[in-house]
């Protein structure tokens, strides 16, 4: 039985790594004959996996998409290259994809065996990322993230130590809600049983994320979701700026663009009034700038020199009589 569970789980693996096999070829990659190769395709589709035949002198085997994902089989190299993919698409800038990718991440390290977990840590030893500067965004522990993005999806009880912005250490036990990402920080949504309140965190300043074991009850969050929490908390942070830009583009499409970032609000004319908050304007500007729409800045006027002084420096790179004047 132990030697058909194991061909199963090869021959599933092939057919994940093309996208047609040969009957022939296939029976003589497990050392099988075709009626045992038969056997096992059967076994696959009771399990689920949709593998499609075509008969004949050109005949084979190929997984088709089903209506559902079932397991997938990947090597030792495919599961080190997953890692470190998703760990890159989590700490990158595209947009609707991060939260996802901590949450596939959180799986895939979960089952990793020990080699593989320490052939990823020596990647990262030794991968410098590329980030967008200005915004002051720290470096987050992969560890870190995984075991919170965990405990989120277990509801299991987490002990770690959190640091203010003034440098005070504290020890916190509390119940995880979720995971949110706005701009180019993490939040982790939790309550805090130590406060007795509901509490946002700065990912990069948790450190020694211990599950308890302790599994809860989710509570009921005094918000719509995660991010409607963090947002409502960064309104009344007194060190970060405050931005007001009137964009010249409907609602819907502001939001599709940077909605995850920014709070957007629909003006009687047709425009949107989006309101952002930033430790440093070079992270509003970029957003701004992906637009592709134009817009007046209300406030604060630091913004404002900000773009003033990209739009001059844009303007020399890109026009050479006017960069060859500035260079006399």
């Amino acid at each position: 039985m132990a030697d058909t569970s194991a061909r199963t789980l090869r021959l599933l693996t092939l057919l994940q790594s093309h996208r047609f096999w040969p009957g022939e070829e296939l029976s003589a990659r497990l050392g099988v004959s075709g009626r045992t190769l038969r056997r096992d395709v059967d076994r696959l589709r009771e399990l689920g996996y949709p593998v499609e035949a075509r008969r004949g002198v050109d005949g084979g085997y190929q997984l088709a998409a089903g209506a559902a994902l079932p397991p997938l089989v990947i090597d030792d190299e495919e599961a080190v290259a997953l890692a470190v993919g998703l760990q890159a698409a989590a700490d990158g800038p595209v947009e609707g994809i991060a939260e996802a990718s901590v949450r596939a991440l959180a799986k895939v390290v979960q089952v990793m065996p020990a080699r593989l977990r320490r052939r990823i840590e020596a990647l990262r030893a030794v991968t410098v990322p590329a980030r967008w500067g200005g915004d002051g965004a720290a470096r987050i522990d992969p560890d870190t993230l995984t075991a919170v993005a965990l405990a989120c999806r277990d509801a299991e009880r987490l002990r770690f130590r959190y640091a203010a912005a003034d440098g005070t250490a504290t020890e916190r036990h509390a119940e995880p809600h979720g995971l949110v990402r706005i701009g180019p920080r993490w939040y982790l949504v939790a309550y805090d049983l130590t406060r007795q309140d509901w509490r946002t965190f700065r990912l990069d300043r948790l450190g020694s994320p211990e599950p308890t074991g302790a599994r809860f009850l989710p509570r009921a969050l005094p918000a719509t979701d995660a991010a409607e929490f963090v947002r409502n908390g960064m309104r009344n942070l007194p060190s970060s700026y405050r931005v007001e830009v009137l964009v010249d583009a409907p609602a819907a499409h502001v939001r599709k663009r940077i909605g995850n970032w920014s709070e957007v609000e629909e003006t009687a004319d047709g425009r949107s009034r989006v309101l952002m908050r930033a430790d440093a304007l070079e992270w509003p500007a970029m957003a701004l700038g992906s637009l592709d729409a134009d817009f007046r800045v209300v406030s604060p006027p630091e913004l404002s020199a900000l773009l003033a002084a990209w739009g001059e420096r844009f303007t020399r790179c890109a026009d050479p009589n006017e960069r060859a004047e500035s260079a006399r």
